[in-house]
């Protein structure tokens, strides 16, 4: 839902190489230099249907590498932690998508389990083809496995922006002439996910090691011990250094190997591939969904594959927007007036202070967010039909979503600093009403879209096909 042109999929930049001895990341191609969009399909025959629709099951067991099975078991020991209580499983559930297996805002750590997160816990499925975090032009990155050019910057590059009431200074215009895209975490300062495992062992309100010397000697205690010494030469924890960049290799090598962080299993993944057909709501859903004038939602959830096939819709495209959500009333922190999450530009990431970035999140993938207890990046809504009616409510009855000041006025985008709310997205639809308006949607229309949604679940069970009848005989 934003004033981007629509993105494909980049290659994996994240994923290590398959070789055990070769970990450095792939290096992500350049974006386009030139806009490339898909024409929505139709759904494609069984017989051309990519191989990535086929989800792993009892007939194609995966075995794991001796080092993604060491991943597997540090991902599960809660004795890494502070707490000795909490896990990368514990938020990360894999019986809830690799996601929090409760409703709660966001999810509690720290020494006594009593300590909130400053964001709603994101999911770890689905990271594999997640570009890493670049600035650049307002152009789409590759559908396909060939790496394109890398676009030419100038001062004339023109890209839209939010629409301003004032004229913008030159600082500013130089900002906005550039687009930031990928990353991990909401706000994309994690480049791989060695680098986005670290940080939960050290944050304070997560696992709270109180430094990488006290993680490292957990894991020099822990059973698997001896797999590191195995695995990685007798003297690995001599070098500190060497010891955790291994330890979070092995976490790499769990996500990316195993098939439960990308089963592309979904009743919409088997529809692409013409083993299942929407119903009636579904497809009024889908329809919605695709609109430009009603929800708008794919021009930033992207749900067609990759032309050439190699990458299934993954519902992001990646970049960052300021959507503006209410805030929170449940965060500790917000108690605090003078606290704002400003995502790209603070406070957890320090090196984008830029005024345009600041209140952009990145945009989240939709899979699996109709089972999540706790949407957007503060958890402020919790379930995607109140979520949908805050987006086509927003500008048209704002007084339904924010609170009113002394002086019987709204708050509006109260969870941002008056400086910055010119950086909401009030251009693209369906945020592009006015007061008074009808929204872009009716509750009818979004109970449809909503149904839509439920078929990104993973797990999907087709139905099988009767046997045939028997010859006569």
């Amino acid at each position: 839902m934003k004033r981007s042109s629509i993105l494909l999929f980049t290659l994996p930049a994240l994923l290590m190489t398959l070789s055990a001895c070769d970990r450095k990341p792939a290096a992500a191609p350049a974006p386009a230099s030139a806009p490339t969009t898909v024409a929505a399909p139709s759904p494609v025959s069984a017989a051309a249907a990519p191989t990535y629709h086929a989800a792993p099951g009892a007939d194609h067991p995966v075995e794991l590498s001796a080092v993604a099975q060491l991943g597997k078991k540090i991902f599960f020991d809660p004795t890494l932690s502070g707490s000795g209580k909490l896990a990368c499983a514990s938020c990360h559930s894999p019986d809830h998508a690799y996601g929090p297996p409760n409703n709660l805002a966001v999810q509690l750590g720290g020494p006594k389990l009593d300590r909130q997160g400053l964001r709603a816990v994101p999911s770890l499925r689905y990271l594999e083809h997640t570009p890493i975090f670049t600035i650049g032009p307002n152009s789409s990155i590759p559908d396909s496995d060939t790496a394109a050019p890398a676009p030419v910057v100038t001062a004339d590059t023109k890209v839209a922006t939010v629409a301003k009431s004032t004229q913008p200074s030159a600082a500013l215009l130089a900002a906005e002439a550039n687009v930031p895209m990928g990353g991990l975490d909401w706000d994309g300062r994690a480049d791989t996910l060695q680098s986005q495992a670290q940080g939960p062992f050290l944050d304070p309100n997560e696992m709270d090691n109180k430094s990488t010397a006290a993680l490292l000697e957990k894991l020099r205690r822990a059973p698997y011990a001896e797999d590191l010494r195995k695995l990685f030469g007798a003297n690995v924890f001599d070098n500190s250094g060497l010891a955790l960049s291994e330890a979070l290799f092995a976490l790499t090598r769990f996500q990316i190997e195993d098939p439960s962080f990308h089963p592309y299993d979904s009743k919409y993944d088997y529809y692409l591939a013409g083993q299942a057909t929407l119903s009636p709501a579904e497809t009024r859903g889908l329809k919605l969904f695709e609109d430009a004038k009603k929800g708008n939602c794919s021009s930033c959830h992207i749900d067609k594959p990759s032309r050439d096939g190699m990458f299934p819709p993954a519902f992001t495209d990646y970049q960052f927007e300021a959507l503006a959500g209410p805030r929170n009333k449940e965060l500790v922190a917000n108690r605090d007036p003078n606290h704002y999450d400003l995502g790209l530009c603070g406070p957890m990431r320090t090196d984008r202070r830029q005024p345009a970035y600041c209140g952009l999140f990145k945009t989240p993938t939709l899979r699996n967010s109709a089972n999540r207890g706790a949407l957007f990046h503060n958890g402020v809504f919790k379930n995607l039909e109140d979520l949908l009616h805050f987006y086509v409510e927003r500008e048209t009855d704002p007084g339904k979503w924010y609170p009113k000041r002394a002086d019987g006025s709204i708050d509006k985008y109260d969870d941002l600093p008056p400086r910055y709310k010119k950086n909401v997205d009030v251009v693209d639809a369906p945020f592009d009403r006015k007061l008074g308006d009808q929204p872009a949607l009716n509750a009818d229309e979004i109970k449809d879209m909503v149904e839509f949604l439920k078929t990104l679940n993973d797990g999907y069970q087709v139905a099988a096909k009767p046997a045939p009848d028997a010859p006569a005989h």
